[in-house]
């Protein structure tokens, strides 16, 4: 398992240590302890700029995935090792944070299971896909029960 976090925002401080240890727990439930991604955490500004080159969406947003496989291509070799890259804008998690009362570690685990889930080939454009994503961000976070029940701090 390779998992490299790198901080590029100043704004708020971040275990970048926690974020990774929570990453190896997640890749480890989902049984793929070979595989390598990378987690880039930005501000509103630079996540914008990323969500207007490739979504076409000029506004900030909270995660973006960048799967290394095309979305119909199984994860089912041992070559395919590399998932690809989460990027997440820390102001907009450290907001969100505040809106649902709890912690920014509760609010990043939250943002990388999505953007693992993403990197997995899940998707929410359907209903259906998004009940799927949903169940299954739901059992990811069910690991993190013991952080999730803090109160804000």
């Amino acid at each position: 398992m390779d998992i490299c976090v790198i901080n590029r925002q100043s704004a708020q401080k971040v275990q970048t240590g926690f974020l990774k240890k929570s990453l190896e727990r997640l890749l480890s439930r989902l049984e793929c302890d070979e595989k390598e991604l990378s987690v880039l955490l930005v501000d509103d500004e630079q996540i914008r700029r990323l969500n207007r080159r490739y979504r076409d969406r000029d506004s900030a947003t909270d995660v973006l995935a960048f799967p290394q496989q095309e979305a119909d291509e199984p994860l089912s070799s041992p070559a395919d090792r590399l998932l690809g890259d989460i990027v997440i804008s820390v102001p907009t998690a450290r907001r969100q944070a505040r809106e649902n009362d709890h912690t920014l570690e509760r609010e990043l685990i939250i943002l990388l299971v999505h953007g693992l889930l993403h990197l997995l080939g899940y998707d929410h454009g359907t209903q259906q896909a998004a009940a799927l994503m949903r169940r299954k961000e739901r059992e990811l976070l069910a690991g993190f029960q013991g952080l999730l029940a803090r109160g804000k701090g």
